[in-house]
């Protein structure tokens, strides 16, 4: 017997999670986010509608609308991770507001659908926050068995150093996330070795994605400088920033420094086309990554779309859709572990 199986995407972005799913097999009919920068990179390289809707307005009917007669319904979440990263300055884990209170839409839309599986990745620290162990919780009060834990995306294919919490939860028994498929992580060369060089501030022609941004002649006798997986430490002290030279910023060595070819990249963020950013200067060339470099080590393949042909490039628009994606690799993982769970089930 054929099982029809449909999947919905909450807080989709660009569609990392999707287009794992999408090369796993697992058809994604829909994906919901805010942000309408999110529409043509979605429904072009996954074939799937976009709603640009607020989670907090749609209903559960709506999203059972989306389903359809599927047999098996699949419903997956990445909710902003902004209020639970070690960034976030203030916070208060007991508040149903804003951000805080996307966890909560999300039960409250699977309470009312009460889809077969659930899926929900997240940054690690989110575990340390009351909204996720109510999420957890409401989650195992009407009838779900839950995995979850903190798992390292390069041991999933995906070139760089992301820890990410990921929850499984599921209607019909135990599910857990497949066993590592990378014993050895994919590194820096092996992921951007290949594409062609660039100049700070210089766009392939054939790419508009392949752009990198523009440096001062200060950070670009900084760059100059620096070492592969070094830091500013390493500059002469006349191009060391006046914040670094004080006391209160010897501490933070993690900017203003070029990646290594040979290990894995750091954690993507939305500002990771910045060499001022973090580690995300180039490992040879003085400049920060292009956003394509930045999208391929989030695992995203190499002609994903996000742009139309005529669209303007924008780094703060597509840092953000980049840096917030869920990688496709660990994408594609979390879709074959909800897929060995089915077939578990039709062998059953």
């Amino acid at each position: 017997m054929v099982v029809a199986i449909s999947c919905v995407d909450l807080f989709c972005g660009a569609g990392g999670l999707t287009h794992g799913f999408v090369l796993e097999g697992l058809p994604v009919v829909a994906g919901i986010d805010l942000d309408p920068v999110c529409r043509y990179p979605y429904e072009v390289n996954n074939g799937a509608k976009f709603l640009e809707r607020d989670i907090s307005q749609v209903t559960a009917a709506e999203l059972s609308g989306l389903f359809g007669d599927a047999s098996v319904k699949i419903l997956a979440g990445c909710a902003p991770c902004q209020p639970f990263s070690t960034y976030a300055q203030r916070y208060d884990s007991d508040s149903k507001d804003g951000k805080w209170g996307l966890l909560y839409e999300f039960a409250r839309l699977a309470m009312g659908v009460m889809p077969d599986v659930i899926t929900m990745e997240n940054v690690p620290t989110v575990a340390k926050h009351k909204v996720f162990h109510d999420f957890v919780d409401t989650l195992r009060r009407i009838g779900y068995q839950v995995w979850s834990d903190v798992v390292d995306s390069s041991k999933y294919g995906v070139p760089q150093t992301r820890r990410r919490m990921v929850l499984l939860a599921s209607k019909h028994g135990p599910i857990e996330l497949i066993a590592p498929t990378s014993p050895k992580p994919k590194t820096v060369r092996q992921a951007i070795g290949r594409l062609r060089a660039l100049n700070a501030g210089e766009a392939a022609p054939r790419d508009k994605l392949h752009v990198s941004s523009t440096l001062s002649e200060k950070n670009l006798q900084r760059i100059k400088a620096s070492k592969p997986g070094g830091t500013w430490r390493d500059w002469p002290r006349d191009l060391i920033a006046h914040c670094h030279q004080a006391e209160s910023g010897r501490t933070y060595p993690g900017v203003y420094g070029r990646m290594e070819w040979d290990k894995p990249a750091p954690t993507m963020t939305t500002q990771c086309y910045g060499f001022g950013n973090g580690r995300f200067g180039h490992p040879e060339q003085d400049r920060a990554i292009s956003l394509r470099e930045a999208a391929i080590i989030q695992s995203f393949p190499r002609d994903y779309a996000f742009v139309p042909a005529r669209g303007e490039v924008s780094f703060t628009a597509l840092g953000r859709l980049i840096g917030n994606a869920v990688p496709v690799g660990l994408g594609r993982a979390i879709a074959r572990s909800i897929n060995d769970h089915l077939a578990q089930l039709a062998v059953r």
